[in-house]
């Protein structure tokens, strides 16, 4: 079984399922971060590691694979989940992480799974590439979905994302200059810690409505 990482309330009726970025793990300061804001408003964060980011923790350094590699990694965590509990469970992550969540939603969704995505930093392209755009199953997607965005985020900020054929079925919570971490620049007058916390409140009124 893979290894998770509860946090939050553990009988709250709702659950968000939350896989890391690229290259940092479930327990990085950002995720910890993150869940802690969301247990304090009444989610269930459960964390986990994708199998190249576990084997790190014993030394073994693993590039990132393809998105698509892991998917069955992301579906095994929800069907584990699904035979623990009867809460209400949502998918989503940081990142790389969200992306992965985001191309096993409507099949999740559809089977009765999960009830909706939470994306934190969606790569809407590769950096320095915004030619190469990661958004063809985001055209069509029937999950509902937020994304929580930085705007300035350097793999799809919001003057990019406004020209995006998106589905209706998306919605955009944009963090005030935020980059990909949503943290603003000191001269914004904004802090990270605020961006983080109207991100919760997000993701809150997302999982709760």
């Amino acid at each position: 079984m893979t290894q998770r990482l509860s946090t939050g309330p553990a009988d709250s009726d709702r659950v968000l399922v939350l896989a890391h970025g690229a290259g940092a793990p479930m327990d990085s300061p950002w995720m910890d971060a993150m869940a802690a804001l969301l247990g304090d408003r009444g989610i269930r964060v459960v964390r986990f590691e994708f199998a190249y980011m576990a084997a790190r923790r014993d030394g073994t350094r693993r590039p990132a694979p393809r998105a698509e590699a892991v998917l069955d990694e992301y579906r095994e965590v929800v069907r584990q989940l699904r035979e623990e509990t009867d809460a209400t469970v949502f998918i989503g992550g940081k990142s790389f992480g969200g992306r992965v969540a985001s191309l096993v939603a409507d099949e999740l969704h559809i089977a009765g799974g999960i009830r909706g995505l939470v994306c934190l930093g969606y790569p809407f392209h590769p950096i320095g590439k915004p030619e190469q755009l990661r958004t063809a199953h985001l055209t069509e997607l029937a999950t509902p979905t937020l994304v929580c965005q930085g705007e300035r985020d350097i793999m799809g900020g919001r003057d990019e994302v406004a020209g995006y054929a998106l589905s209706p079925a998306i919605r955009i919570a944009w963090a005030p200059d935020g980059d990909h971490d949503l943290k603003p620049r000191k001269t914004s007058g904004r802090t990270l810690e605020d961006n983080l916390a109207a991100a919760a409140d997000a993701v809150a009124g997302h999982v709760g409505g």
